[in-house]
């Protein structure tokens, strides 16, 4: 009577195996919804970049105001006849 009970707990086992560890396995969906988790949070992150990136070349192609704040900070042109100060902030 012992050998149908061991038999039978075998084939349990081996059942389970699938199920747990296998290819489709709950330890291999677990392991993707963190990396779905991790990778929606990446792409949260880059589609509010590529949102102010979208609003920046709105304003760069319909506005002149753009270009010279640009032109100002970024490469220290100015006007004719204009003296550009600087003054140093303090942290």
């Amino acid at each position: 009577m012992r050998w149908p009970i061991l038999i039978l707990a075998l084939l349990a086992v081996l059942l389970q195996y699938p199920l747990w560890i296998g290819k489709g396995g709950w330890l291999r969906v677990w392991e993707v919804e963190k990396q779905l988790t991790s990778q929606k949070e990446a792409n949260l992150k880059l589609e509010q970049r590529n949102t102010g990136l979208e609003a920046e070349v709105r304003d760069l192609k319909t506005g002149y105001e753009a270009v010279e704040e640009r032109a100002r900070f970024e490469l220290g042109l100015t006007k004719p006849d204009e003296i550009f100060v600087q003054t140093p902030q303090s942290k």
